[in-house]
């Protein structure tokens, strides 16, 4: 069954773009702003402290309310949240409020505002990503590929074509999931440079804000289901069950731990700004560019992976891309050619996405239906923040070692973890789907 002809996932899709949307200019144009104000690469970091903080602290209740509620109605609310947090950031750095607030009290309240966004991303990473299965397999139970299949009763192993069909669908989904996001990701930040350019900070934000509301717009147009109940588990033991999931599934944890490491290391993203203004000198629109180009080489890649399957066994392709990875990190933090590192951003993004769309199905696979809320917000926990920590990360290393150094450090420790990794995680080399 292809997932794009769910009208449910079609309209989810499309939150999925606006969303990204919004979040991605966002992005651009705060940091640009913050760093127009500092001149510090640090202060970049602390945007990624802000957001992953609050983040982290919320996910696996996140993820908990995501198992028992109506993910719908969670999702809704998690945009709602965004909403308010990207307004209060259109207010205050308004050119009325500029005139009354000093330079510094500004770049505090946008940090105010950024870790409210975080709060409301903690929510809506989990639930996002455990929507996808009750919307294109309305079902009781997914099912779990070969490696798990002893997790199956009795009548679902009778309907081993049916489990077939159905892992299949999900695979898809999660792919196109996966794409969609990549594709609106080329979009946003060039979108918010251009934004930032011709019509300044206010005018972006005000772009934001109408992509927010035009996402909960078409998530009000996906079904509402009951929630599956909760069977009378304490909190804590929900909580505690979903992480003791993940470190028992060997698979799944070695493929978010070198995401995680590779991710926090290797990550130069949230140092661009300072690569447009001091050494490439591109300006706010080259920077859109520069923080687009990741994005098409993984659109590229993920829409070359959907039409033929990933050769071999994805474990080991899965190692070389993150190896991949981190050679990108270091050649690009060499570079002084704007072009030069357009292409290298390039190769990074589908080298990147490789490992995005393996990790999102190796978790859509193995996790059962009722875990998947809470196995999402592990995953966000280990993927999603280290994102942010990871912007944390480069900016403290930029401003004790410098910019280019910073980036050839993470590069190098991307490299390191991946050889770790080969040396002992046999089940993810082995593994296949």
């Amino acid at each position: 069954m292809n997932p794009l002809h769910n009208r449910a996932f079609q309209y989810f899709l499309s939150m999925r773009v606006f969303i990204t949307f919004a979040f991605l200019i966002q992005y651009v144009v705060a940091g640009w702003e913050i760093y127009s104000i500092t001149k510090d690469p640090f202060s970049l970091g602390l945007i990624g402290l802000a957001e992953a903080i609050p983040a982290i602290s919320i996910a696996l209740y996140a993820g908990h309310l995501a198992d028992i509620s109506n993910k719908r109605d969670l999702l809704i609310g998690a945009l709602v949240g965004m909403l308010l947090s990207s307004l209060g950031l259109t207010v205050f750095t308004s050119a009325f409020m500029r005139e009354i607030n000093s330079d510094h009290t500004t770049v505090m309240l946008m940090y105010l505002f950024i870790f409210t966004t975080g709060l409301a991303r903690g929510f809506y990473g989990p639930t996002a990503t455990a929507i996808i299965a009750q919307i294109v397999i309305p079902r009781k139970k997914s099912f779990p590929l070969k490696h798990t299949l002893d997790a199956i009763d009795e009548e679902e192993m009778r309907d081993g074509e049916s489990a077939k069909i159905h892992s299949t669908t999900l695979v898809k989904a999660s792919t196109t999931n996966s794409t969609v996001w990549q594709m609106s990701a080329i979009i946003g930040p060039a979108l918010g440079g251009f934004l930032y350019g011709w019509i300044g900070m206010t005018g972006s934000m005000i772009a934001v804000l109408a992509c927010i509301i035009l996402g909960i717009a078409m998530l009000s147009q996906v079904p509402s289901t009951p929630p599956q109940p909760s069977q009378g588990e304490p909190i804590l033991e929900r909580l505690k069950a979903g992480i003791r999931f993940v470190f028992d599934n060997k698979i799944i944890l070695n493929a978010l731990s070198l995401d995680m490491f590779s991710v926090l290391f290797g990550g130069a993203v949230a140092l661009l700004p300072v690569f447009a203004n001091d050494i490439l000198k591109c300006g706010p629109q080259g920077l859109g560019i520069l923080r687009a180009m990741p994005s098409l080489g993984a659109v590229i890649t993920i829409s070359y992976i959907s039409w033929k399957k990933i050769p071999g066994k994805v474990g080991t392709t899965l190692l070389w891309a993150v190896a991949g990875f981190g050679v990108t990190i270091i050649l690009f933090g060499l570079s002084k050619n704007f072009y030069l590192s357009l292409f290298l951003l390039f190769l990074n993004g589908a080298f990147d996405s490789v490992s995005v769309v393996i990790r999102a199905n190796i978790i859509q696979l193995l996790t059962p239906d009722n875990m998947r809320g809470r196995v999402s917000a592990v995953n966000t926990m280990f993927i999603g923040s280290s994102n942010e920590l990871g912007a944390f990360e480069s900016g403290l290393a930029a401003r004790l070692l410098g910019t280019v150094p910073s980036v050839v450090f993470g590069g190098t420790i991307t490299l390191c973890i991946v050889g770790f990794t080969s040396l002992r995680a046999k089940a993810l080399k082995a593994f296949e789907y």
